[in-house]
């Protein structure tokens, strides 16, 4: 899996009118706060001062650099997918350590089964972070759940129960009534097609692509 996520991001500079509160107590909170209101720059800004600490919550469950990069990429997706549930009222900290620790145990557990395992997210998270770093973080999200609402119920269903919740094939095919073999053909095609709207959406995609 890449590491582009989290490079990508500890290369970007701060955006010059939040760089003053990189140290202030309570920055991540405004920011996230800012972010999820649409601003683009807070977005950018809070993502590239949480990838340490996120770095930081996988290296409790994983061993592996690549593995903790996985974690890390993840665990941003999830943070793109997930930032409107943030409740302001709360510290941030702690929601994003939730985050990152249930996405290290889902790297863990995918290491120990990689052989069963076809697809991974990490096209598909390259592609949400390269629209966050854009700032068109909320373009990229109603991009991502319009495709995925317009696949086929059994992919979407496929992608849901072994992507997004991330369960064992076995598991996963029995709550959808697929066989596993039909559940990673159609979790491949859920990726695939969803890689390929996405890559050709506007701003979606890279130079050179």
């Amino acid at each position: 899996m890449s590491m582009a996520i989290g490079a990508g991001l500890c290369r970007m500079p701060m955006p010059a009118s939040v760089a003053a509160m990189r140290d202030e107590a309570g920055a991540w909170e405004v920011w996230m706060v800012a972010a999820q209101a649409g601003d683009g720059a807070a977005y950018t800004a809070v993502l590239r001062a949480c990838v340490p600490y996120l770095r930081g919550v996988a290296r409790r469950r994983l061993r592996e650099p690549s593995s903790i990069e996985d974690a890390v990429q993840d665990t941003l997706l999830s943070i793109h997918r997930l930032r409107h549930t943030w409740d302001p009222e709360r510290p941030l900290r702690p929601w994003l350590a939730a985050i990152a620790d249930r996405r290290a145990i889902d790297v863990a557990r995918r290491e120990g089964r990689r052989q069963g395992r076809e697809v991974d997210l990490a096209p598909l998270a390259e592609t949400l972070a390269s629209a966050g770093e854009d700032g068109e973080a909320a373009s990229a999200a109603h991009q991502l759940r319009v495709a995925i609402s317009e696949l086929p119920e059994s992919q979407r269903t496929a992608l849901r129960l072994a992507k997004l919740e991330n369960l064992p094939l076995a598991e996963a095919a029995a709550r959808s009534g697929l066989s596993v073999g039909a559940l990673k053909v159609a979790t491949h095609r859920a990726m695939a097609s969803l890689r390929k709207r996405l890559g050709a959406s506007p701003g979606g995609g890279r130079d050179g692509d």
